[in-house]
């Protein structure tokens, strides 16, 4: 139970919008006056199944099991929201929308691109986004009444001793780990690319002026994957949610108005405003991207070896990151990415590189979905296994959130003893 509570974390935080499908409804159970309904436990078992590539067919058994449990989750689920409502616990749209930025980052770094995203996941990420906040709300709100019942819990040094005695042949082992720091240099346009995407952007801007429809123009020129085949239209979106350059000038439009060449990140766009509500907007695109040519690209390598090399003659590596990288979360650590499990590496070109260096090392320029990187190894840790005198703190931790786990089944079971459960279905 427990090992398939853990591998489901990812689909109840994600589960509940991927490969979306209308599923006959039914009531699977009746948690005090909330129902769950069989096609929200058929929805999260058929993610799990697709995110793990399961061969159901060949172990109806652990399908029946996985069901069940999946059931059981959703039940807790219900309680624990229920409880954090009488509780009037809430949680600030800042923090879930932080939470959310973070996970979607984690999400596109696992999978290699946003495009790539949006291929898994069948959706445009305006959509992801949209669907994986309320359980990302959820999520934190059940954290939050959690930390509040067993913030006052703590273990003695007796209790980790016994806890490390009994567990320490299960217990997992220090994984191989390494330190990297990195300058990444973002591969941009030069001055060819940005004069034939504007040429283009000009002559559709052109069609839209002398009466050419905006959604069809955007169906036959636009870049952007995600909306061209709708016409560009990028549906209802809040202030604050679109980048600043596209958000500044679309608040500014008035309805059916079509704004100027406008150059983001992404690259250049005419927007056209179809209504405002207050602090949201719904909007049309058409969107030209900024395409780096071979030789943006060798000028990229060419300044990263130079950088390698000052590094190498004694210039310091924090400074020279500081002044010269891209990253802008990394340039407050002075290019620290901080230290790594080497399997959890999700970037293959960056792992590869990384299990090629020595303590010490510095790569040559090499290239990842982000741009061009040199990476420093700082230090590099081998696998052990766990001990009382290095790992303490680390065993100390396991052993609290041992203690932390019983005592919340224990309140679970408790809170399911007070509130009416009724099964409605049984699984075959």
């Amino acid at each position: 139970m427990k090992k398939i509570y853990t591998l489901l974390l990812i689909t109840f935080v994600f589960g509940g919008f991927a490969h979306a499908q209308q599923l006959v409804d039914g009531v699977a159970a009746v948690v005090g006056q909330e129902i769950i309904l069989k096609s929200d436990v058929d929805q999260y078992v058929q993610n799990y199944v697709i995110q793990n590539k399961l061969n159901v067919a060949s172990n109806p058994e652990m399908f029946k099991k996985l069901k069940i449990d999946v059931l059981e989750r959703l039940i807790e689920q219900k309680i624990l929201l229920t409880k954090a409502d009488e509780d009037t616990i809430t949680v600030a749209d800042r923090e879930v929308d932080r939470y959310l930025d973070e996970q979607i980052r984690n999400l596109i770094a696992k999978v290699g691109s946003e495009a790539e995203l949006e291929a898994v996941f069948q959706s445009p990420m305006k959509k992801i986004r949209r669907d994986m906040r309320k359980e990302t709300e959820n999520r934190l709100k059940i954290e939050s009444l959690r930390r509040t019942k067993f913030q006052g819990v703590k273990v003695s040094r007796r209790e980790v001793e016994e806890f490390y005695e009994a567990y320490k042949d299960s217990l997992p082992s220090i994984k191989e780990t390494v330190d990297i720091s990195h300058i990444l240099k973002q591969i941009k346009p030069g001055g060819s690319s940005a004069e034939s995407a504007m040429k283009r952007m000009m002559e559709i801007k052109e069609k839209v002026d002398t009466g050419a429809d905006f959604a069809q123009m955007a169906e036959q020129f636009s870049e952007d994957p995600g909306t061209a085949t709708q016409g560009g239209d990028l549906g209802f979106i809040k202030r604050g949610d679109l980048v600043k350059e596209f958000e500044e000038v679309a608040f500014r439009l008035e309805p059916g108005e079509v704004s100027g060449v406008v150059e983001t990140q992404f690259g250049y766009h005419l927007i056209k405003l179809i209504e405002k509500r207050g602090e949201k907007i719904h909007t049309q695109h058409i969107l030209i991207q900024l395409k780096p040519t071979e030789g943006d690209e060798s000028e990229v390598k060419a300044e990263l070896e130079a950088l390698r090399e000052r590094i190498l003659a004694g210039e310091d590596f924090g400074a020279v990151a500081v002044e010269n990288s891209n990253d802008e979360n990394a340039i407050n650590d002075k290019g620290h990415l901080g230290v790594w499990e080497v399997d959890k590496l999700a970037i293959p070109q960056f792992k590869d590189v990384v299990i090629s260096l020595k303590t010490g090392e510095i790569s040559h320029p090499f290239k990842t979905d982000y741009g061009y990187h040199i990476v420093r190894i700082n230090a590099h840790n081998q696998p052990r296994e766990l001990s009382l005198t290095e790992d303490w703190e680390q065993i100390k931790n396991m052993a609290l959130n041992f203690k932390i786990e019983r005592e919340y089944k224990s309140w679970i079971t408790s809170m399911k003893e007070d509130i009416p459960i009724e099964y409605m279905i049984v699984f075959e």
